[in-house]
Order: C-alpha cells, then structure tokens, then sequence
C-alpha cells in the first residue's frame, strides 16, 4: 500500500509510464523558474530600476559621451539580470515536446510487446495502450505550449522596461535641468 502523498505519481506513471513523471518534473522546474521571474520583476526589479533612476539623477554630469556611455552600461546590467533565465527557459520548453515523443515511443513499444506476447490481437487491449502511449505526447506539449507564452510575455517585458528604462532616464536628466 503506498502512502497517500505517492498515489497521484503512482497514476501518472500507471497512465502514461516514467516519462510523464519526468515531463511532470520539467514542467515543476518550468513553471518555478516562471514564478520566480513574475516575483522578482514585481519586487527586487522594481526596487532595483528605482535605485539606478536615483542613482542616474544623482550624477551632476548627463551629458557627455562617458556619461551616456555608463547610463547604457547600468541599463544593460539591470536588464541582464531581467533576462537571465530565459536561456534556462526555453531549454526546458524545447525539452518537453521531446520528452512527450520519447514517452510515447517507448508506450508503443510497451503496447507491441505486449501484443506479441500474447499471441492475440485483441483491438481493445491495443487502443488501451495507443492511448496511454500518446499521453506523454499532450502532456509534453501542452506544458511546451503554457511554458512558451510565458517565454514569449517575458521577453515581450523586457523589450518594453529596456525602451522604458532608457526613456525614464532621458527624462528624469530632462527633468532636474527643466
């Protein structure tokens, strides 16, 4: 009898075999590396782009070419560490359709072996194990599909701040002269 807390694993395995427990797995990581990114644009980035604005407006000198020159140099360190994970997350959102595949491959396997082995044909027996053999497969890439909008909106965000960014420290000079 196995524990309460190991029942859900022991279906995803009994319904789609160890690669669906392993797609659940990416899928945890995928969507872990999403909230973490979600809270650290809405708190540390936010504290972060607040500090580099002050920090902006605090120089006496905006003007020359050194000056701008370290305006783009803290701007591109602010969004770099906006846009570190991203390489992280779509690794694991390429690596989920291929999972899926690689599931449902060896569920076919599974379904032909056993097949052989019992020296019948039954039609049944052989859609049963199709299904389940396709399961990783929508598993796989649905979890591609979620995990690559929220690539997409990421990316999408930190096009925006970086043009933002830039705007709000031109104004802010433009401000403190005014």
């Amino acid at each position: 009898m196995l524990p309460l807390w190991l029942e859900p694993l022991a279906w995803l395995v009994d319904a789609g075999g160890v690669i669906l427990v392993v797609i659940a797995l990416v899928a945890t990581l995928l969507f872990s590396l999403a909230l973490e990114r979600g809270l650290f644009f809405h708190i540390t980035y936010q504290r972060a782009r607040r500090r580099l604005i002050a920090r902006w407006v605090a120089r006496t000198e905006h003007l020359s070419w050194s000056a701008r020159t370290l305006r783009e140099v803290w701007t591109r360190e602010l969004i770099a560490r906006l846009r570190r994970p991203l390489p992280w997350l779509r690794l694991l959102v390429a690596c989920c359709p291929l999972l899926g595949l690689l599931g449902t491959v060896t569920g076919m396997i599974t379904v032909f072996d056993s097949l052989a082995l019992s020296d019948t044909s039954q039609a049944r027996a052989m859609a049963d194990g199709v299904a389940r053999a396709t399961l990783p497969t929508l598993t796989g890439m649905a979890v591609a599909v979620i995990g690559l909008l929220f690539t997409s909106r990421l990316e999408q965000v930190i096009r925006r701040e970086e043009q933002w960014l830039h705007d709000l420290l031109a104004e802010a000079v433009e401000d403190t002269h005014a």
